[in-house]
C-alpha cells in the first residue's frame, strides 16, 4: 500500500513540474483577421499563445511600428504599399497568419514581445518580407540593390533579439541574417526567403525580448535604407518554474526519499 501511494505522489509531483514547464507556440492563429488583411488599428497589445505584442499607431502621420499580425500573401508587389506580406506568401506550415515587425528609426521604437512571468524561448521561425526582399533584389527609391552593379559589394541585413529579465537585465543576444553578401563567391550570397528556426534558448529565463534590424545599407542622417522589417511566426516559450514550486517539489522528493529509506528499516 504504501508503495503504491508513493508510486501516485512521484506521478503526481512529476506531472505538475512537467505541466510547469510546458512549451506554448504563438501561432497567431488565435487572432481574427479578415482574408489578406492585416492589423493597423490603435495602439494595442495583442496575445498569442503567453506572450504579448506591442503594436504603436502614431495617428499624427498614419504611420505604425512593433508588431501587427497580418494574413496577407502578395509576394510579387515592391514597395511600402505591400509592407504586410511574408516572402513566404503565408505563415509556418502553410498557416494563415503571422506577425510582422517593423523598426522605425524615426521614433526609435524596438518591436517588442513581454511575458507575464519568467521565461525559456526556445526561438522562432524568421523569414524576410516581400518588401525587404525585392528592396534588396533590385534597390528601390531609397536603398540600394545588395551586391551593387558588380556583385560584389559586401552588403548584409541582419536581426538581433535581445533578453531582458525581469528586473530589466540584459541577458544576452542572438543575431541573425536575414540576407548575407559577403562572401567572396558571390553564389553563396543569399536572402532568407524561407520559415527559419531561430534558436533564442541562449537568451536564458526572460521577461522581454526586444528585436532590432541592421543593414550594411545606411543613409548618414536617416539611418538604415533597407526596409526595416521581418516576419515571425511560432514563438515557442516555456514558463520557468517559480522558486516555491521547486522547492515543493524537491520537498516531495525528498519525503518519498525518507518514506522508501523507513519502509525498509
Amino acid at each position: 500500500m504504501i508503495k503504491q501511494m508513493m508510486g501516485v505522489m512521484a506521478a503526481g509531483l512529476l506531472l505538475a513540474s512537467q505541466a510547469q514547464a510546458a512549451a506554448v507556440t504563438s501561432t497567431f492563429e488565435d487572432l481574427a483577421l479578415a482574408p489578406n488583411s492585416n492589423y493597423n488599428g490603435a495602439d494595442t497589445v495583442f496575445r498569442s499563445g503567453i506572450a504579448n505584442f506591442q503594436f504603436n499607431y502614431d495617428e499624427l502621420y498614419g504611420s505604425w511600428d512593433g508588431f501587427t499580425y497580418s494574413n496577407q500573401t502578395d509576394t510579387t508587389t515592391a514597395g511600402w504599399l505591400n509592407q504586410f506580406s511574408a516572402y513566404t506568401g503565408g505563415g509556418v506550415d502553410g498557416s494563415s497568419n503571422y506577425a510582422v515587425a517593423y523598426v522605425s528609426t524615426y521614433f526609435g521604437n524596438q518591436p517588442t514581445v513581454t511575458f507575464d512571468t519568467a521565461v525559456n524561448v526556445a526561438g522562432a521561425y524568421i523569414t524576410n518580407t516581400t518588401y525587404s526582399v525585392l528592396s534588396i533584389l533590385y534597390g528601390d527609391d531609397f536603398a540600394k540593390a545588395f551586391g551593387g552593379a558588380s556583385g560584389n559589394d559586401e552588403d548584409w541585413f541582419k536581426l538581433t533579439a535581445y533578453g531582458f529579465d525581469a528586473a530589466g537585465n540584459d541577458t544576452g543576444s542572438v543575431d541573425f541574417y536575414l540576407a548575407d553578401y559577403r562572401f567572396s563567391d558571390n553564389s553563396q550570397d543569399y536572402i532568407v526567403s524561407e520559415w527559419t528556426f531561430v534558436d533564442f534558448s541562449s537568451l536564458g529565463a526572460v521577461s522581454k525580448i526586444t528585436f532590432d534590424v541592421t543593414s550594411s545599407d545606411n543613409h548618414p542622417q536617416f539611418g538604415i535604407n533597407t526596409p526595416a522589417y521581418f516576419a515571425l511566426d511560432n514563438l515557442i516559450a516555456a514558463p520557468v518554474p517559480e522558486p516555491t514550486q521547486t522547492a515543493l517539489l524537491l520537498a516531495g522528493l525528498g519525503l518519498l526519499g525518507f518514506a522508501a529509506r523507513k519502509r525498509r528499516s
